[in-house]
């Protein structure tokens, strides 16, 4: 499986550490500040990136979309395409 990393415009609220961020995003301080390229402590109101993981999955004979992501919808939005067949890569 392939992973891919998308990113998610987050705002510090007062009193956040990277740590506190970190966890409550399950990612590590380390992606945070390599993402972000910071120097110090997040301070309130500051914008940072959280670098998500998403999976690449390839898609084998009997999947179904709702199997993959819940829905038929939830896949569309997922991989931008309704296109679904055996051997193509899909965002899980």
């Amino acid at each position: 499986m392939l992973k891919l990393t998308e990113k998610r415009l987050y705002k510090v609220k007062k009193g956040q550490t990277l740590r506190a961020v970190a966890d409550g995003f399950c990612t590590t301080v380390y992606a945070l500040v390599a993402e972000n390229g910071l120097t110090e402590e997040l301070h309130e109101g500051q914008l940072i990136y959280i670098p998500i993981p998403r999976a690449l999955y390839t898609v084998q004979a009997g999947d179904t979309k709702a199997l993959l992501c819940g829905s038929q919808r939830a896949y569309a939005e997922r991989n931008g395409t309704e296109i679904f067949y055996p051997g193509m890569r899909a965002r899980l």
